[in-house]
């Protein structure tokens, strides 16, 4: 029935629209929370916390944003533990 009549077709597709749109947002804040994730576990290993790991990197006044430091802990341990030491 939807794929025939043209009124229920266009509502279909605007609610579908609707739904890309709010759905692009949470991309954006899943995204956030995946880096924090990946941050937090391996700023463990170094006996910190992740909130402890970026108040001390505002302190120091390094700008590294959260995907650049998740990069980082995921595929660079030892340029994150460089930072990690760097902001002890």
């Amino acid at each position: 029935m939807r794929k025939n009549v043209h009124t229920i077709a266009k509502n279909i597709h605007e609610k579908g629209m609707v739904y890309a749109y709010g759905d692009r947002k949470d991309k954006k804040r899943n995204m956030r929370g995946l880096w924090i994730q990946r941050i937090n576990a391996g700023v463990r290993e170094y006996g910190m916390s992740y909130s402890q790991l970026i108040g001390k990197l505002h302190e120091k006044g390094v700008e590294l944003n959260r995907k650049a430091l998740a990069d980082l802990a995921m595929n660079h341990p030892e340029a994150f533990k460089a930072v990690v030491e760097a902001v002890r």
